[in-house]
């Protein structure tokens, strides 16, 4: 095989199985091209070569005895450097964790690594995931592909880029607001926030992430299918993971391009949020393709309980009540981020610690009713709709920062917005925990792609998927990736 990055996760399993590519030869391909891309995205802050080597060898191994093998056995895959990997430097992108080897291995990634997958090192994230965007002073912004002046996005930033330049046709994500989401739009790639608690993840004390219900954790690739495999394969109750269920159904099920009978609200803003003139327009112009798959689609006047601004304030108060609670951990565990460690990190997520430190219960509880209430406004949408779409973020792009502290507009199309999250649209349906997706729709002026957000009832993840099928079936992103590499290697 001449170009093994060209291929999916799911067709270089099948060419593994068929012994026509060996697992050793899939993974050396994948260093290869690290070595060769990494250096202009920073996609990867670690490289566990010589680990993944030898899990290659033993996959091939495998593959020559007729063992049973596993949907993913010998394809590489990159783990977001938030999250452990047992053996592997997990710095959170902290220079306070920068020599931090994990004991464990996230449960979400250890069922792909159960599945036969290798993984191959860590993508870079935000300092502790807390911001949109993916810089940090350890290691430096993380570059989209499609313009190396412009930003990944976050907090998943390093797996979306290293996804898109086909280092790895696969690479774990986490999303409290649209780290999933954000990425995927501004690097072209696919990936899908799931009902919450579908994918079970264990409480651990030295765990950045706890039982946090607004966090999923999910693949991004270059297509629905690899994701829908990753996903279906990390789904699945956890017997120590209280808000995690059993799933009755594989979402490769759902990947038929047929929407027909299905009924589509397109809401330009999300009922409110400012939006570059461009953004809406591409988004819009890809309506046409979910009517071409047989869905009746119809521009909705939706409106949100509270101001965008006021929402994304009461949705970083949350955010904010989880910082102090890692840094309280962290501190119990010796770390103490609000001292003297704390020096070396970022002022603005100390700033959120000391703000969910002076957070009362009462606040908290408070912030629920208001969270029912954006629950209720989209359930009253999700009455008469199966899908809700719209853009996924408000800009195109986000240029990054010399001094390693990107962030983005503090104003769009006029109006105020949060500069670390306020210019996208994905943090309401981390509110209500319904499943979300970004698939690509075209790329702004300046090089970046554009994302189209679907989104769905609680539990109705299928219909998520039967829509990004549609929208790949008829709206192909394929062709995004043909020219990332020249445009690459003439930096």
């Amino acid at each position: 095989m001449d170009d093994l990055a060209s291929l999916t996760a799911v067709q270089l399993s099948q060419v593994i199985r068929s012994r026509a590519v060996s697992p050793v030869e899939a993974v050396q391909d994948s260093l290869a091209r690290i070595e060769r891309l990494n250096p202009a995205v920073n996609a990867f802050v670690t490289v566990c070569a010589d680990e993944a080597l030898d899990a290659a060898k033993k996959a091939e191994r495998a593959v020559m005895s007729g063992a049973e093998l596993g949907p993913l056995h010998g394809v590489p895959i990159g783990v977001k450097d938030l999250d452990p990997a047992v053996g592997v430097r997990t710095t959170r992108g902290s220079l306070v964790f920068a020599h931090d080897i994990a004991q464990e291995t996230i449960s979400c990634v250890q069922r792909l690594v159960d599945a036969g997958a290798i993984v191959v090192g860590k993508t870079n994230t935000p300092e502790f995931g807390f911001k949109a965007t993916t810089d940090n002073a350890l290691f430096g912004p993380t570059a989209t592909p499609f313009n190396l002046a412009m930003n990944a996005g976050g907090s998943s930033g390093g797996s979306a880029a290293a996804v898109a330049t086909g280092m790895v046709p696969l690479a774990q994500g986490s999303d409290a607001g649209g780290s999933l989401r954000v990425p995927g739009s501004f690097c072209g790639v696919f990936t899908m926030m799931t009902t919450f608690g579908r994918v079970a993840v264990p409480a651990r004390p030295n765990a950045f992430r706890r039982l946090n219900p607004m966090v999923c954790y999910a693949p991004l690739a270059r297509t629905v299918g690899d994701a829908v495999l990753g996903l279906d394969l990390m789904s699945g109750p956890h017997p120590r993971d209280p808000y995690s269920f059993p799933v009755s159904d594989a979402l490769a099920d759902a990947m038929t391009p047929s929407l027909a009978g299905m009924r589509v609200a397109y809401s330009p803003d999300l009922g409110g949020y400012p939006v570059e003139g461009e953004v809406e327009s591409v988004v819009r112009a890809a309506l046409p393709a979910l009517k071409e798959a047989g869905a009746e689609v119809v521009e909705v006047n939706f409106t949100l309980p509270l101001p965008h601004a006021e929402l994304t304030t009461m949705w970083r108060r949350y955010l904010s009540l989880c910082h102090a609670e890692s840094a309280e951990v962290s501190r119990r565990q010796g770390i103490d981020l609000l001292g003297e460690q704390g020096r070396v990190v970022d002022p603005a997520y100390l700033d959120s610690v000391r703000t969910g430190a002076a957070l009362s219960a009462v606040d908290f509880r408070l912030g629920d009713l208001v969270r029912t209430q954006v629950l209720d406004a989209f359930e009253d949408l999700f009455d008469g709709f199966d899908l809700v779409v719209s853009p996924v973020n408000c800009i195109a792009g986000i240029p990054n920062d010399a001094n390693r502290t990107t962030v983005g507009p503090d104003r769009v199309d006029g109006q105020e917005v949060d500069r670390f999250v306020g210019w996208s649209m994905t943090s309401p349906f981390n509110l209500i925990g319904s499943p979300a997706a970004t698939v690509p729709v075209g790329r702004a002026a300046n090089g970046v792609p554009i994302g189209m957000q679907l989104a769905a009832r609680r539990h109705n993840d299928a219909a998520v998927v039967r829509g990004a099928t549609a929208c790949q079936k008829h709206l192909p992103w394929r062709h995004l990736y043909q020219s990332l590499d020249p445009a690459l290697d003439a930096r």
